[in-house]
């Protein structure tokens, strides 16, 4: 085999970070296996290269007839299989020894050269298909490597073609992912040439590369496009705690600030709405919420129901239930088409959350009426129906997170204020 082919191997190797010593080890393998067709081939033989002049031998292998009967009784009890059809042991036809074993047993093995005369030939014929093989598998390998450390992350590709089962997207030249059905959201088109972004869902090894799956429904979608869009939340200073969705209808996000002066609502709506409006944009349509994430339980689930306006919320701790009471007027917004707003609002908060109007609660209060709680650590307000707001006064505040009960002890410390003077 000519220097040249050698040198090429080496520079191939650099340039797509293939390993030199598997290439070489390849084209051995592919080179026996070469040997092995030509007619009066030794039965057992290996090929060695010179890694410095690219000088190749054919190596045949003299084993003892003990020696054989030996290994090839220690590979089929190796091999042996059961039929799945009728259960019993099944011995491979043609026991093939693993040439590994003939390192343990090189004291007891002969060698000689048997390298054919006109062997160059295929030898340089085989070296070049192996090349492109292993420059193959090695590019499926890279690729692979890239893209499993990428689940969750956010990419743009363009559409090569959509059918009933799933939308090709093409990421770069030669990478290209699926979308399947299950991943895309209803009511949405994927046309040739459009530039659409999505999430990495999956990545697995297949035999003609990685498969990578994509989506439009996850809910790091969200995260991620508006990651991209409000620079608060990209550097640390905002963060997006929870995301409820419903692909397509509505979305719920929850966030929270960690800077000081950093309003995490405002951060993420723009000036004029234009930063929300840009995932809007993306997400064709799909109305989003931004509320923000409170850790007193009563105040997140009232928030969470915006924009419905929210007059009590009386939580049970213990089942992780809350009960929410709203006006009259504001019931069906609370409750939303066909229960979306308060599925949302649960999914959001953790929390079951049982909506009811002022009335319901009314008479549902009078007939059955309601056990008193306890009053150390409670909420001071009174409520509409004259009782004690069963909610958890805030650290140093006599009242819970409600707005409208913390508007109470504002206007107590006035009052306070004003009968001192």
């Amino acid at each position: 085999m000519s220097r040249e082919i050698l040198e090429a191997m080496q520079a191939l190797a650099h340039e797509k970070g293939i390993d030199f010593e598997r290439l070489m080890v390849a084209l051995e393998d592919a080179l026996l296996s070469a040997y092995k067709k030509q007619p009066g081939a030794a039965k057992y033989a290996r090929v060695e290269i010179d890694r410095a002049t690219a000088d190749f031998r054919v190596i045949e292998l003299i084993i003892p007839e003990q020696l054989e009967a030996h290994l090839i009784v220690e590979t089929i009890d190796e091999g042996t299989t059961i039929d799945p059809e009728t259960g019993e042991m099944r011995e491979p036809e043609e026991p093939e020894i693993d040439p590994a074993k003939f390192e343990q047993y090189r004291d007891q093995i002969e060698e000689r050269d048997v390298t054919p005369d006109d062997f160059g030939r295929i030898a340089a014929q085989t070296a070049k298909q192996v090349i492109l093989q292993r420059i193959r598998e090695a590019e499926r390998d890279m690729m692979f490597e890239e893209y499993r450390d990428r689940v969750g992350e956010l990419i743009t590709g363009i559409v090569q073609q959509s059918d009933s089962r799933y939308t090709l997207v093409q990421l770069r030249e030669r990478v290209e992912a699926l979308l399947p059905k299950s991943e895309q959201v209803d009511g949405e088109r994927y046309d040739h040439s459009q530039r659409i972004k999505a999430v990495i869902k999956e990545v697995s090894p297949q035999a003609k590369g990685p498969s990578i799956i994509v989506s439009r429904r996850d809910t790091e979608l969200i995260k991620k496009l508006f990651e991209l869009e409000v620079p608060e939340i990209a550097d640390g200073l905002v963060e997006i705690a929870n995301v409820a969705r419903e692909p397509g209808y509505r979305s719920k996000i929850a966030v929270i600030s960690h800077a000081d002066g950093v309003d995490p609502v405002g951060a993420c709506v723009g000036p004029r709405g234009s930063r929300v409006r840009m995932v809007v944009s993306e997400l064709r349509g799909e109305k989003i919420d931004i509320i923000p994430y409170n850790d007193e339980p009563a105040r997140f689930v009232a928030k969470a129901l915006s924009p419905a306006r929210v007059r009590e919320v009386l939580v049970d701790d213990a089942a992780k239930q809350a009960t929410v009471i709203v006006p009259d007027d504001q019931l069906s917004l609370a409750i939303g088409r066909e229960g979306q707003n308060a599925r949302l609002a649960a999914r959001l908060t953790g929390w079951r959350v049982d909506i009811k109007s002022e009335s319901e609660f009314a008479a549902e209060e009078a007939e059955h009426g309601y056990e008193e709680e306890e009053l150390q650590g409670r909420c001071a307000a009174i409520m509409s129906n004259g009782r004690r707001c069963p909610n958890a006064s805030l650290p140093g505040s006599r009242y819970c997170g409600l707005e409208a009960h913390q508007a109470l002890a504002v206007a107590g410390e006035s009052d306070a204020q004003a009968a001192a003077s």
